[in-house]
């Protein structure tokens, strides 16, 4: 607006209307509040305690709803709309003393609106306005690869999130992504984005941001290692990250959850299946295991958290040398044993064929003297 064309008589008017519009948002004692999704929530209304003392709660932007009376010193609650049956209560005690305020349990984002709170005593009445925010924050990120594709997602957020895609260290690579975004019965929005993998040797973070906070995950891949023994250690991460303030989640093929460790300053939690294999965990958040066969073989994840960022390193174990692999020494003599029980075999075949050789000799032999026998004619 061009104020230098204003006469002396439009300056002062403009004055008073601006005063007044300040004057009239100050009187109706606007304030904001923010609750969040599916919790208690506190709506701030005061007056001057007297007698004879109405309440009445209104939404305002939908309709006017009535959301909760109160007079002849009770809860009045028959026109109470439908959605609020059972959520909404006052401070009973602390009516006469002024108190107003309004509690509202299970907060929807359908409750988002601007709501008045008409107080009315002996003395006279007062309005209030309170403008009422739901947030979902954002409760956690989660990054999945497979292949070269990465996807990250989060879902049950409100207003709707942001999502960017960053790498650790930074680079000046390119980050095509696409990004979808779904909104669900309740009205939260669930969201996500993948991309193509373009550096080896690289942290790829993903963080979702809302008003109320944010959150970032980030991914690192890196390379297999190799055990021809039964031990092996997998490193944790491949950022310098301490463990201080974090908790610790080990997981097998991305699902099976080795073991649990909430502060660094407390022990794991080993889950039953992998007590036979896990050594222990380093300072670092390296995972010692013992007692490895070939189907150990596999991605074993690493997950340090806290309240803001996740650090997720996958590592693929390959297994040459199993605990249950072959004997050499052991299958030598095996081997030995058996070439050693062929030969006797064979030597005891070759001496029982031998012999009944023999035997079959010498019984043709009786039979032919038999028949060259002279025949003993009487004389």
């Amino acid at each position: 607006m061009n104020f230098t064309g204003m006469t002396e008589v439009e300056c002062k008017l403009f004055l008073v209307v601006v005063i007044f519009l300040g004057m009239f948002h100050l009187s109706r004692g606007d304030s904001e509040v923010s609750c969040v999704f599916m919790e208690s929530c506190i709506l701030p209304c005061s007056f001057q305690g007297g007698a004879d003392v109405v309440i009445h709660w209104i939404q305002l932007t939908v309709g006017h709803l009535p959301v909760h009376s109160f007079y002849h010193n009770q809860d009045q609650l028959g026109h109470q709309v439908q959605r609020f049956r059972d959520r909404t209560s006052l401070f009973k005690d602390q009516i006469s003393r002024g108190n107003a305020s309004l509690q509202l349990t299970g907060v929807e984002v359908q409750d988002e609106d601007t709501y008045k709170c008409h107080t009315s005593v002996i003395r006279g009445n007062k309005d209030s306005f309170i403008n009422l925010k739901v947030d979902a924050p954002v409760d956690q990120v989660d990054l999945q690869q497979v292949g070269n594709r990465i996807t990250c997602s989060s879902e049950g957020i409100y207003p709707e999130p942001e999502l960017t895609w960053s790498t650790s260290p930074p680079s000046s690579l390119n980050l095509q992504h696409k990004t979808t975004i779904q909104k669900t019965e309740q009205l939260l929005y669930n969201i996500s984005s993948s991309l193509i993998l373009s550096g080896s040797d690289l942290g790829y973070s993903c963080t979702v941001s809302t008003r109320r906070n944010r959150k970032r995950a980030t991914l690192w891949q890196l390379s297999a290692i190799s055990s021809s023994h039964t031990e092996a250690t997998i490193p944790c991460t491949a950022s310098n990250t301490s463990l201080t303030g974090f908790s610790l989640t080990w997981r097998f093929n991305h699902s099976q959850i080795i073991l649990n460790q909430t502060r660094a300053d407390v022990p794991s939690s080993v889950s039953e299946g992998w007590r036979q294999q896990v050594k222990g965990v380093s300072e670092s958040g390296s995972l010692m295991l013992q007692n490895l066969s070939s189907h150990h073989e596999g991605t074993y994840t690493c997950e340090l958290s806290d309240a803001e960022e996740t650090l997720t390193t996958n590592t693929f174990l390959r297994i040459e040398n199993p605990g249950n692999s072959i004997n050499v020494p052991g299958l030598i003599l095996g081997v030995i044993g058996g070439i050693m029980f062929i030969v006797i075999v064979a030597v005891g075949l070759v001496l029982y064929c031998r012999r009944r050789q023999g035997q079959q000799g010498n019984n043709k032999g009786v039979g032919v003297e038999t028949e060259l026998q002279p025949m003993n004619v009487p004389q």
